[in-house]
């Protein structure tokens, strides 16, 4: 999944909760993993090495392509966090705020995978561990039109879902 499409679901599943921040991060954290466990696409990461062995080797190297990565994955955050705040702040008035946690909350598991490629000790490996179990097996990298398009059609879904019980 993109980060945008985890975004604003976290955010549309934060709203769920209103009034109850700690709770709309747990539920928003949880919603990552919920789509992970879905078939989806990715964009290309050049700077990802993988270990076809043992996924839990898996490493972001920090050389040529590292730099243009990031500002990619820093794009389709702050898209996220953007399409987050215009649909669920300005025209649906809920708060900044929770906003804000929600779409953070969304995203947060998957910077953390760099801070396990980084650090690899507990408790961060063990969430590693599970973000890795739940993922998907099969993606939609080969089928984009497939990939991108279910992922619009999920935030529509969501925010649709948020306008019904609003």
């Amino acid at each position: 999944m993109t980060l945008t499409t985890h975004a604003v679901i976290g955010a549309a599943a934060a709203s769920m909760v209103q009034g109850y921040l700690v709770l709309a991060f747990g539920v928003a954290f949880v919603s990552h993993f919920v789509l992970d466990a879905i078939s989806h696409w990715h964009y290309p990461v050049k700077s990802i090495q993988k270990d076809k062995r043992d996924r839990m080797k898996n490493d972001m190297v920090i050389g040529k392509h590292f730099i243009a990565d990031v500002a990619v994955i820093g794009c389709d955050a702050l898209l996220g966090v953007g399409i987050s705040l215009v649909v669920f702040s300005y025209f649906f008035h809920l708060s900044l705020m929770l906003v804000l946690i929600g779409a953070t909350a969304g995203i947060l598991p998957d910077p953390l995978q760099f801070v396990y490629w980084k650090f690899r000790h507990e408790p961060i490996a063990s969430l590693q561990r599970f973000h890795m179990w739940i993922h998907a097996v099969t993606d939609l990298d080969n089928r984009p039109l497939l990939g991108i398009g279910s992922q619009i059609l999920l935030m529509f879904l969501s925010v649709l879902v948020v306008k019904l019980i609003l």
